[in-house]
């Protein structure tokens, strides 16, 4: 009599497509312009840029200074809108939706890290985190319990009560990543988050940024550093306002001259 066999299968490679496709998509640009000036004046910061990203993907965004990947990631992150076209956040075309609605969406399903850290001095650690939550109505005990358990996820569980001046650097941007999680948004942004930071703590702030987007949560970084963007899974490449490369993986970057 046969053993039943233990073997176990994972999907197969149609089953994975299926799924990827039908992920939804939280970042959708559609012929993108962005323009300043007029007349003999006028500057093409953005040209004609169309990029998809779907649900749980973490993507870096990569160009040289002037290529227009800052114009579109403040585009990204609704803190502009484009000269022409369409974007769609989460299934919502915000392009040209009025500033109140597009602060709440910022606040509602954006979460943001910069390269400085931002922190109001007066208040501690804990107290910053709760900030997002202030205008997003969440009553007060439930804003410090959210606060407790994103500072516990960066590993500041130790750290509730000190003040930005009592923080490493390190410590900071990890304040400033809780901040940007406690709302959980559909959307991390990143700009230069490891801009300000000496190699060993870059790589504990990418650490953290890792484990966030295996956790399913969908990241999008600005870098200029290519050790940085490969810790990615997917690399966007501008040029003079435009997308070159779309989907670089990390071992393709330095064919693409980085």
């Amino acid at each position: 009599m046969k053993s039943q066999s233990s073997e176990t299968y994972s999907p197969n490679l149609e089953d994975q497509l299926k799924q990827e496709l039908e992920k939804p998509v939280i970042i959708g640009l559609e012929n993108i312009t962005k323009v300043y000036g007029i007349g003999d004046l006028e500057v093409r910061a953005l040209n004609g840029v169309s990029l998809t990203v779907k649900q749980g993907e973490y993507c870096s965004i990569m160009g040289a200074s002037g290529s227009g990947k800052s114009t579109a990631m403040n585009i990204i992150g609704c803190l502009d809108r484009p000269t022409t076209g369409s974007y769609y956040l989460d299934g919502v075309d915000v392009a040209q939706m009025p500033e109140d609605d597009l602060a709440r969406i910022r606040n509602l399903k954006l979460g943001f890290v910069f390269q400085q850290f931002h922190l109001l001095p007066q208040l501690t650690a804990l107290e910053n985190v709760m900030l997002p939550m202030v205008y997003a109505s969440v009553p007060t005990a439930e804003r410090r319990d959210r606060a407790r358990v994103a500072l516990t996820r960066v590993g500041l569980e130790n750290r509730l009560q000190n003040k930005p001046n009592q923080l490493s650097g390190g410590q900071q941007q990890r304040v400033a990543i809780a901040r940007a999680i406690v709302n959980r948004p559909v959307l991390l942004l990143a700009d230069e988050p490891t801009g300000a930071l000496d190699t060993k703590t870059t790589q504990e702030v990418m650490d953290i940024f890792t484990e966030l987007n295996h956790s399913g949560m969908t990241v999008v970084m600005v870098t200029h550093e290519p050790d940085v963007a490969r810790q990615s899974r997917r690399i966007v490449v501008f040029r003079d306002g435009q997308v070159i490369h779309d989907d670089l993986t990390p071992e393709d970057l330095h064919s693409a001259g980085f």
